[in-house]
């Protein structure tokens, strides 16, 4: 039975509800909505001009509503007065297929179908800057190695903290949180949970990490190369597939090599398959090509990967197999939109196992020491214009998320492209003014 939001309202103090959604680019959208008038909410949506965000509509399209998901409710824990509801898009009586939560809606639909259900947990990783400044917040974190740093994540222990102890308040039941590789970086760890689900308190994390980093007087990023010369950030993404009552984890097989099924390699083959295409979802932004294909970094590594290539517990690699029954995926980066980042995944997923694709042989070498010796290996695309073109080439990319999705997703980035393209830099003035 689905939750009536107003008798929520009432039952816990909700005075307002923000009524969400994640556009095509990642940013969350939302009306402030009474709870006097959820009811009618929860039923015809709040409305939109569709144009306002980054969908590809015009102004001449009629409005568009957003009616709210009241399993994904969430009481702010920092302002018990609000709840915030994630929302599906309808237009003219009809959900628009081409918006996020939808895109990735539908790749779950396929997956029940064949009878499986993914399950997910991301890795968040984030800079802590100072308010309103692009300098990380901690002018005493500057160790070369800062990775799990005790004393500089104490140092920021209150914002932490209260960031941890709001999914607990929430049942996310977090399990881990550390000072990452960067100087000013953090991540945190919450239980995996099915991929709808995680996309939502994905969308959900971001906004509440921003919101609880101002409110101390810093300003959070999940930017994936604010720094050149240090790590940037990810988000690992740990996948599972399962049977259809979430009971059975069908990539597990005691006897299957590194402890992982038939079905789960089909899976992986199917990632790596499409791995190139899906960086246009994975690293969606210019500056996520700043992360990928990284000099090294002040730590000594850059942690992420330039190949597309998959090993056992290695993380030097795009895959790496950390246990039996799993895989955890290092392509994706802090700017990744959360529904489509699942979408993207799980539709390349199915791919490799309806086709029955094979991932290859497993490499056990270090990427960051061997990998540019190895001529064979397919390298990931160098920046967002190729990774575009290639997604807008994918085959598996429009059987799977559907031509009208991608041919939209394509021309907005492209134009996000041409506008980075076309902005002068100082690198430029520096090296070509006296030519």
């Amino acid at each position: 039975m689905a939750i009536d939001l107003a008798k929520t309202a009432q039952e816990n103090g909700i005075r307002y509800f923000l009524v969400s959604f994640v556009d095509l680019f990642g940013v969350l959208r939302a009306k402030l909505v009474p709870a006097h008038a959820i009811g009618d909410m929860q039923v015809d949506g709040a409305g939109f001009a569709g144009f306002a965000a980054w969908l590809d509509m015009t102004p001449a399209d009629p409005d568009m509503f957003a009616v709210p998901d009241p399993a994904s409710l969430v009481q702010l824990p920092w302002n018990r007065e609000v709840g915030w509801v994630a929302a599906d898009l309808w237009m003219d009586g009809k959900e628009v297929e081409a918006s996020p939560r939808a895109v990735l809606r539908n790749q779950v639909a396929r997956a029940a179908e064949l009878g499986y259900r993914m399950k997910t947990g991301v890795e968040c990783e984030y800079f802590l800057l100072a308010s309103e400044s692009d300098v990380i917040s901690d002018a005493r974190d500057v160790q070369p190695k800062p990775c799990y740093d005790q004393t500089a994540l104490m140092r920021r222990y209150d914002v932490i903290s209260e960031i941890c102890d709001a999914m607990i308040e929430l049942g996310w039941n977090p399990y881990q949180n550390d000072h990452e590789d960067a100087n000013g970086q953090f991540e945190m760890n919450w239980e995996y949970a099915d991929c709808l689900t995680t996309a939502d308190r994905h969308a959900f994390f971001k906004y509440m990490v921003k919101s609880i980093a101002e409110k101390h007087g810093y300003r959070a990023t999940f930017m994936p190369k604010p720094f050149p010369h240090l790590t940037g950030s990810g988000c690992h993404c740990h996948v599972s597939v399962w049977d259809p009552d979430g009971k059975t984890n069908l990539f597990h097989d005691d006897d299957g090599e590194l402890g992982l099924s038939a079905l789960a390699y089909s899976f992986l083959g199917g990632i790596l398959h499409s791995a190139d295409a899906m960086c246009a979802l994975f690293n969606p932004t210019v500056n996520s090509y700043k992360r990928i294909d990284a000099p090294v970094t002040q730590s000594g590594a850059t942690w992420s990967p330039n190949a597309i290539s998959y090993s056992g517990n290695n993380r030097t690699h795009m895959v790496r197999i950390p246990e039996p029954g799993r895989f955890e995926l290092r392509l994706m980066d802090g700017s990744a939109n959360p529904y489509l980042l699942q979408a993207g995944v799980l539709a390349a997923g199915l791919d490799g196992i309806v086709n029955q694709r094979e991932p290859g042989k497993r490499l056990d070498v270090n990427m960051y020491a061997e990998g540019a010796r190895l001529r064979r290996l397919r390298r990931l695309p160098l920046n967002l214009l190729d990774a575009l073109r290639l997604f807008d080439k994918s085959r598996v990319a429009r059987a799977a998320l559907g031509a009208e999705f991608v041919e939209s997703y394509v021309k907005l980035k492209s134009e996000e492209w041409r506008s980075y393209a076309t902005t002068l830099s100082r690198w430029e003035f520096e090296h070509t003014l006296d030519c």
